[in-house]
């Protein structure tokens, strides 16, 4: 159902693939920014890069059950984080590698971890969305 590609020509990515093919006929989701809050809306790991994208991550879990799928079944990311350094941008991608985005049955998905200057709540320095095949 999902043919992931990294292209031999171009520099290997390491837990991500160039290209996610999904065939004509599957259904598709696209799933707004998961965001670091909790379910009474309150922010979760104030300060903190890694909390806040583990939160994320979860909240990601969430959508995609409530829909009929799972982490395995996300074809493409934008990873947003709220950093002027490296740093924080690999600290927030060592969580989204162990979670179930890079280890799909067919390999890990596509994405793009991008730093900026802010996000939508007061506090928020990480947001993930997502593209995702419901089986």
């Amino acid at each position: 159902m999902i043919k992931r590609t990294v292209v031999p020509t171009l520099f290997a990515p390491p837990t991500y693939t160039h290209a996610s093919v999904v065939e004509a006929g599957t259904r598709l989701a696209f799933l707004a920014g998961s965001v670091p809050l909790d379910a009474e809306g309150n922010l979760v790991g104030d300060g903190d890069h890694v909390r806040q994208a583990e939160q994320v991550v979860a909240n990601l879990e969430e959508q995609l059950k409530s829909i009929g799928s799972d982490l395995a079944h996300v074809v493409y990311t934008d990873v947003y984080v709220v950093a002027d350094e490296p740093g924080p941008l690999s600290e927030v991608w060592d969580v989204v590698e162990a979670s179930g985005l890079a280890t799909g049955s067919s390999g890990p998905h596509s994405s793009t971890l991008l730093g900026v200057p802010t996000l939508g709540y007061q506090g928020q320095l990480v947001e993930i969305t997502a593209t995702a095949v419901v089986p």
